[in-house]
């Protein structure tokens, strides 16, 4: 978020409006609206599970996720493409929904399941090896529908580069 005390012009009535937009629960309602919602599946021995997610591509995005939301719907998720494989941490900072992460791999593979984690922590939640990107789902959607570390995540950014 800007700063109010930023230099540009209109930066602080842009930080303004977005406090603004959260403070009366717009700013969420309308980012949510806005995004585009992909297609996404996940196959395991659980099954093969579909769901539709927003795609986090920029800074801008993947730093904002689902803060100040209160609500996501079942079978939805969001997933932060982060460009480039490398190891990555995540945190709830201003996030008000338990979730569990699923830290994945480029070719699609899970590496790692941190479940119910923890709403507004400021607690780092490691990948614990590189990937490429990181799904985000409503807290006990793994435990409910059985998906692991070693499972596959279908969608259009694994596979493709």
């Amino acid at each position: 978020m800007t700063s109010i005390r930023d230099a540009r012009p209109g930066a602080a009535l842009h930080a303004l409006l977005i406090l603004l937009f959260v403070v009366t629960g717009f700013g969420g309602a309308l980012a949510q609206d806005a995004a585009k919602v992909e297609p996404l599946e996940i196959t395991g021995k659980g099954g093969r599970h579909s769901f539709s997610v927003e795609v986090m591509r920029d800074d801008e995005s993947r730093s904002r996720g689902l803060m100040f939301r209160r609500s996501m719907a079942p079978e939805h998720g969001m997933l932060f493409d982060f460009q480039k494989v490398e190891r990555v941490a995540m945190w709830m900072k201003n996030t008000y929904l338990p979730l569990d992460m699923l830290f994945i791999r480029p070719d699609g593979s899970i590496a790692r399941v941190a479940a119910n984690t923890e709403p507004l922590s400021t607690k780092v939640i490691p990948s614990g090896e590189p990937v490429l990107a990181v799904l985000e789902l409503n807290a006990g959607t793994t435990a409910r529908l059985g998906i692991k570390a070693g499972d596959r995540v279908e969608h259009a950014m694994f596979g493709s580069r």
